[in-house]
């Protein structure tokens, strides 16, 4: 299939719109699509695309605009690709809103959305590069600058994102892969599972052996599902060992167990516990476990940076990755791809963001980084007044202004070590607060530039502008509980990659109901000092 450019993007004289009456014609000039058609279609960048398609002649393409406005309105009215499919045959709003009126047939078939979602992967997976985050992207920074949103205030937040999998307990993980691997085994040669391991064939074993057995049968039922899962695998090799549910298998196996005196038992905490990145469910072998604020997550996680007027808001990016990845981290690619802003950008976020390497990464793209909450327990105060060389691995003076008789630096921990002669601390007003470690003729003490840092970063959050700074992040709160409520996230694709693709789509569904709101003058937000 080659590409072409649409080229059918003006009203044509066979246009089902011109047959439309006046009051017709204005219902529909009044609606969402109008907007869209207006807005949001024309900006649409198709030659990004180009790289999906031959560059042999064949035949051409499904118009690349159509496709990528459908995919936002699916997720704009929650439709299914046969729903859409159906809808823009058969309602003008759609096919008004992506241009389509002059098409004597509507473009999109069963299987378009589908392929082109697997053109984007594929790419992806080759070239490392997201063409649909980019277009996404794009499209913010269009709908930006209709909102007149200059985008030098922003916040950030992030937010869990569940997998639609279920939570499984280590011995039912065991067996599931154990079953999976026999039926896909069985799938291509019924004669090679033999007749012991054939009832995990039987799609009603799973709750023969877990539920319909005594709980005292548990360790010899592991017993028996490792013993199978060894034999499988012997089976299996090397005739089935590229089936995904081989691998899979693999892993849940080394992950969960360890072989010991010839025998495979469960691994424990002695053994060094299980990792974050363990296998969870395998009908989604790329989500990840993390506890966080009390509650188990697996999943993935999402980073959102949202640019405010007083006009709206907008999401201007957003970053989709396994659930062990922390904020900081985010915060830290963003910014790797972010371009240096000749205006000063404010960026205010939450205390998970913080961090002296974070701040100096943002001051060299001229961003002003501003964190309203700090994590963990709180820095002695004391530590502020302390003075450090500008590399950090010297102490100048003391609070009391005394310098210190030795510094050493211990690059492992990222501490100076100073000590002052003991009489020097002993007679100072300020020892109770220092709290030194006294010895025969010196006092020590351990402190970091980033601690000192930090110290001074908790008497800035004190002054009266820091709250304002907190109410207005407090803001970007209801753009995780809005994706939630109304675009429902729990509906994802299980997959890193194909969940990114419809987080994607379902955030350029949420701009452009602000462009919406904008455009009926509902979009207004209360005045805030951080915007003068």
């Amino acid at each position: 299939m080659s590409f072409r450019v649409n080229e059918s993007q003006q009203i044509s004289i066979f246009d089902s719109f011109l047959n439309l009456t006046e009051r017709e014609r204005k219902a529909l000039e009044k609606s969402w699509a109008h907007i869209f058609s207006e807005d949001i279609f024309p900006v649409i960048d198709e030659k990004r695309f180009s790289v999906l398609y031959s560059e042999k002649g064949s035949r051409p393409n499904t118009p690349v605009n159509v496709i990528v406005g459908a995919l936002i309105i699916k997720e704009l009215f929650d439709y299914s690709d046969d729903e859409l499919v159906e809808n823009l045959m058969l309602d003008l709003h759609l096919q008004y809103a992506l241009h389509t009126t002059s098409f004597s047939e509507q473009p999109l078939s069963d299987k378009t959305l589908s392929r082109f979602r697997k053109r984007c992967y594929d790419y992806e997976r080759l070239y490392n590069q997201d063409l649909y985050h980019d277009c996404v992207k794009d499209l913010s920074q269009s709908i930006q600058r209709i909102m007149k949103i200059n985008g030098r205030v922003r916040r950030m937040d992030s937010m869990m994102i569940e997998s639609n999998i279920r939570k499984l307990s280590r011995v039912e993980l065991l067996y599931t892969c154990v079953a999976r691997l026999a039926v896909a085994v069985n799938k291509q040669d019924k004669t090679i599972i033999p007749e012991a391991l054939r009832h995990y064939i039987d799609p009603n074993d799973f709750n023969q052996v877990m539920y319909h057995q005594r709980s005292t049968q548990t360790e010899d039922r592991l017993a028996v599902i490792l013993a199978d899962a060894d034999t499988l695998i012997e089976i299996c090799y090397p005739e089935f060992s590229s089936l995904t549910e081989y691998d899979l298998l693999v892993r849940c196996l080394s992950e969960q167990t360890i072989m010991e005196n010839g025998k495979r038992r469960l691994r424990t905490r002695k053994d060094g516990g299980l990792s974050s990145h363990s296998l969870q469910n395998p009908s989604d072998p790329d989500a990840t476990f993390r506890e966080k604020a009390g509650k188990e997550h697996r999943g993935y996680a999402a980073n959102l940076e949202e640019s405010v007027s007083p006009e709206g808001s907008v999401i201007t990016d957003y970053q989709y990755d396994q659930n062990i990845r922390g904020d900081s981290s985010f915060l830290k690619e963003h910014l790797k791809q972010m371009p240096h802003s000749e205006d000063e950008i404010l960026l205010v976020t939450d205390g998970a963001y913080y961090g002296d390497d974070n701040i100096k990464q943002a001051s060299a793209k001229n961003v002003q980084l501003i964190t309203t909450s700090l994590t963990g327990v709180e820095t002695p105060d004391i530590l502020a007044e302390f003075e450090f060389s500008d590399d950090g691995k010297e102490v100048l003076r003391c609070p009391a202004g005394h310098k210190p008789k030795a510094c050493c630096y211990r690059v492992k921990r990222d501490q100076c070590h100073i000590s002052f002669p003991a009489s020097c601390c002993e007679n100072c007003p300020l020892k109770e607060k220092c709290k030194p470690h006294f010895h025969k003729r010196t006092a020590s003490l351990d402190i970091s530039l980033k601690g000192r840092n930090r110290a001074r970063l908790q008497r800035v959050m004190k002054e009266s502008k820091q709250k304002d700074y907190a109410r207005f992040r407090n803001g970007v709160e209801t753009v995780p509980s809005n994706l939630r409520k109304n675009y429902h996230l729990e509906k994802l694709p299980r997959g890193k990659q194909r969940g990114k693709f419809f987080f994607g789509a379902k955030i350029a569904a949420l701009n452009f109901r602000k462009l919406f709101n904008y455009r009926k003058g509902l979009s207004k937000y209360a005045q805030n000092p951080v915007f003068a």
